[in-house]
């Protein structure tokens, strides 16, 4: 079932792209401009083509989509438990603006830039289109438990309906179902290859683009900043370790079936979204703080998550299931 050589490639790859970015920022190469205009690129065009090249690139059939609206339950129930578990390990934080984008980047997780192309290595068959439903919860509830988090003790902050049903997640996806779905009322309908790859092209930039991008967010932060915060490995080892452990253990118990378990337990282990800076510093919400736990995160989780996936591969022979 699942791919772990494939995934290891993945996960060194993003790594060397990492350190090339890097490079690039302490060459200013990407500078500040740079980096903010390439990020416009990823969430405005790149991951949304992402989303509907994962989608279409299913063949329809109702197994499909009743696949689809699973994996699309398991993202809400998954964000909604780790939004519960991140206010409680936040309480002890004192700084309020610390303790909002530590709660924040718990909960939210790089599934879109990392998440699809490391779930479609390990999981070949079905990988990137079960995890494009997650990215769709991700974008609702980035503007429901996300801006709430930020929002909390502020009045300049207002939530409207707009953004939570209209967004970057929710609209490709709306696109992707539509074009899905069509085979099931025209049986030979396909779309032209030049529309399949022209989207396939563009999506592949979401990767490297967001790994150079993290690695010059690091070329500015010095070695202290990234490896000395005892805050940033508070959030790491929440973010890393304990949450995606806690899905690994209880949905084994529960009876869930292997591939739900390791899914969940993978998706749930992604290093913190970038989204948490973004927000950070939109809503002026200590946003360097944000950047450090978003970059050592994502630095980290290049060895947690083979560690953490090694350890669910073992967890799902053990015979513990209650039903």
């Amino acid at each position: 079932m699942i791919d772990f050589t494939s995934f290891l490639n993945t996960v060194i790859t993003m790594f060397v792209i990492l350190v090339v970015g890097y490079v690039l920022g302490k060459t200013n190469v990407i500078d500040g401009v740079a980096s903010k205009k390439l990020s416009k690129l990823i969430v405005a065009v790149a991951q949304p083509a992402l989303i509907i090249s994962s989608i279409i690139s299913k063949q329809y059939s109702p197994e499909n989509l009743k696949l689809s609206l699973i994996s699309l339950t398991f993202g809400f129930v998954m964000h909604f438990i780790m939004s519960l578990i991140a206010f409680v390990a936040c309480l002890k934080i004192k700084d309020i603006n610390e303790r909002k984008v530590t709660e924040f980047a718990m909960v939210f997780g790089n599934i879109g830039f990392l998440g699809i192309p490391v779930l479609g290595s390990l999981f070949p068959e079905n990988g990137e289109y079960v995890a494009s439903f997650f990215v769709v919860s991700f974008n609702i509830l980035l503007w429901v438990i996300g801006l709430g988090i930020i929002a909390r003790k502020r009045d300049d902050i207002k939530l409207t309906a707009k953004k939570i049903f209209i967004n970057k997640g929710t609209v490709p996806t709306l696109i992707g179902y539509l074009v899905f779905l069509i085979p099931a009322l025209l049986p030979e309908f396909t779309l032209p290859v030049v529309v399949t790859k022209s989207v396939d092209y563009i999506a592949s930039l979401c990767t490297p683009i967001s790994m150079l991008i993290i690695g010059a967010l690091l070329s500015n932060r010095s070695l202290k900043q990234i490896f000395g915060s005892g805050k940033v490995y508070y959030l790491c080892l929440f973010k890393l370790i304990v949450i995606p452990l806690f899905f690994c253990f209880t949905l084994k118990i529960l009876g869930f079936s292997d591939f739900w378990v390791l899914f969940i337990t993978a998706v749930s282990g992604m290093p913190s979204a970038s989204s948490t800076s973004m927000f950070a510093e939109l809503y002026d919400t200590a946003p360097g703080f944000s950047a450090q736990g978003v970059g050592t995160s994502t630095l980290l989780s290049l060895a947690t998550m083979p560690a953490v996936i090694l350890l669910a591969t073992e967890v799902v022979k053990w015979n513990i299931a209650l039903f």
